[in-house]
């Protein structure tokens, strides 16, 4: 048989028959109940969050194995399809990194590029610019506010990594007139005998045409997606 709920007035007429001890106990009684659901609450709060994240690392384990796979695949394929190209147009030079090849809707590129860094020698180039600058902004009545003395002092500075900037230090070179120095140009050439290609760096770039018929940078790039 379903219980009749009480009124408000019939439950607080009740609460004020109560003893002082039943009251203590009533009160200890719905305390616990709200300590009781606050940590259902929690326990299925923190459940959710647990089965969420193993969802979303689960499924970009995946797409980051995907993803790997056809990067793979890709430099494989297009490799083997560029030495077809070479024989095929009987290409002479070996300095050629990419091509091109598509259809009216879709283009894919492929290019190449030579890494370039320094050897041990820019260490020591770096040092004696460093001291260089130092004793030429002692001139300046700017100091170190001397934006020649900022820019060159900005273009050494290391990445992450510890390296120098190739593109960086190559902006060096075009202040050699501007400080017209016999001390910063010795330091200019011997950053440029440090110059060592480090290896070939392959992009991969893709393209579309939209319904305007223009085209149209396909992103593998999940942020760009």
């Amino acid at each position: 048989m379903e219980q009749k709920k009480m009124t408000p007035e019939e439950r607080a007429a009740m609460i004020a028959n109560l003893t002082p001890e039943e009251k203590q106990a009533l009160l200890g009684d719905l305390k616990s109940d709200v300590t009781t659901e606050r940590q259902k609450r929690k326990e299925a709060y923190e459940s959710l969050r647990g089965e969420f994240m193993t969802q979303i690392k689960t499924r970009l384990e995946n797409y980051l194995a995907h993803g790997r796979d056809f990067k793979k695949w890709l430099r494989a394929e297009s490799a083997a399809y560029f030495e077809v190209l070479k024989e095929y147009g009987q290409l002479k030079r070996d300095d050629q990194l990419g091509f091109t090849i598509g259809d009216e809707t879709f283009r894919f590129h492929v290019k190449g590029s030579k890494v370039k860094g320094f050897d041990e020698r820019a260490d020591i180039a770096e040092k004696r610019l460093v001291e260089f600058l130092r004793e030429w902004v002692k001139n300046k009545e700017d100091g170190e506010k001397n934006p020649m003395y900022k820019l060159a002092m900005m273009m050494i500075q290391r990445n992450e990594a510890g390296d120098l900037d190739y593109k960086s230090v190559s902006r060096l070179y075009e202040l050699e007139d501007d400080f017209a120095d016999p001390e910063y140009s010795e330091v200019m050439q011997l950053f440029k005998e440090s110059n060592v290609v480090e290896g070939t760096a392959i992009h991969f770039y893709f393209e579309e045409r939209d319904d305007n018929g223009r085209w149209k940078r396909m992103e593998p790039s999940f942020n760009k997606i």
